[in-house]
């Protein structure tokens, strides 16, 4: 099987450029969406172009805020919305599809904001979140992918030093909560495969970062730890454009 992740920074805007061209070039049996941007009827509206695929999403109460949503060859079992959390639900950022053999979980991760602001809530939700994907994982497999909004280790940003608890997606709280999820059984299939490779899938729209590859790597397929024998591949697609994230990929076989 095939899987997609990407945070396209606002669904209408990319279908307004060649996103449907490369959906169907990327051809995954799942393909994870984060930032959408938009409410259930205008993510509907805006993927109706694509025939044969079952579309599920999950929007914020905030219009224009937020949102993930999957896009499936197959039909799942059941689709979850949120975690069952009323402080964490009105963001729309989890969507969860059950097939039969695993759970695969598309998460947008809060951002701890300018100045840190949402350091603690974001804490409160890394804990939180883990715990819904341990009651998953009472039950079976567990594939989680998406926009975490954190760079775990030195080699997945360009500038650790400069941006060590300084700015958000760098800040020890926010790697601990990724610790934490490594803890209770998952493992990053990029690092799995390639261990020391040094690419990115996040660019600031500012400065021509991604023009230099000042970048960071945030965006993960994070695998339970019982099937990583079978991940095949796992793959940073960062020739693709649309967003200032890109693509990211797994593959089991």
């Amino acid at each position: 099987m095939k899987f997609i992740s990407w945070n396209v920074n606002g669904i209408r805007a990319v279908v307004g450029k060649s996103f449907i061209e490369q959906f169907y070039e990327l051809d995954a049996d799942i393909f994870c969406i984060q930032e959408t941007k938009a409410q259930d009827d205008q993510v509907a509206e805006a993927l109706s172009a694509l025939e044969g695929y079952h579309i599920y999403s999950n929007s914020a109460e905030k219009k224009g805020y937020s949102g993930v949503a999957i896009i499936s060859k197959e039909q799942p079992v059941r689709v979850l919305k949120d975690i069952g959390n009323q402080e964490h639900d009105t963001e729309g950022r989890v969507l969860t599809a059950e097939y039969e053999h695993f759970y695969m979980v598309n998460v947008y991760v809060p951002n701890s904001g300018d100045g840190l602001k949402r350091l603690d809530y974001r804490a409160e939700w890394d804990k939180d979140f883990a715990a819904f994907l341990k009651g998953l994982q009472s039950h079976k497999n567990v594939i989680v992918t998406g926009d975490f909004n954190v760079a775990h280790k030195e080699t997945d940003l360009a500038r650790p030093k400069e941006n060590y608890n300084k700015v958000s997606g760098y800040t020890q709280v926010e790697i601990d909560g990724m610790d934490y999820l490594h803890n209770i059984g998952f493992v990053d299939s990029y690092r799995l495969i390639h261990p020391d490779t040094i690419q990115y899938s996040f660019w600031s729209a500012r400065f021509g970062a991604r023009a230099k590859n000042i970048g960071w790597r945030i965006d993960y397929f994070m695998v339970d730890e019982r099937i990583k024998n079978k991940i095949a591949d796992a793959f940073i697609l960062d020739q693709y454009m649309g967003s200032d994230h890109c693509p990211v990929g797994l593959s089991l076989k």
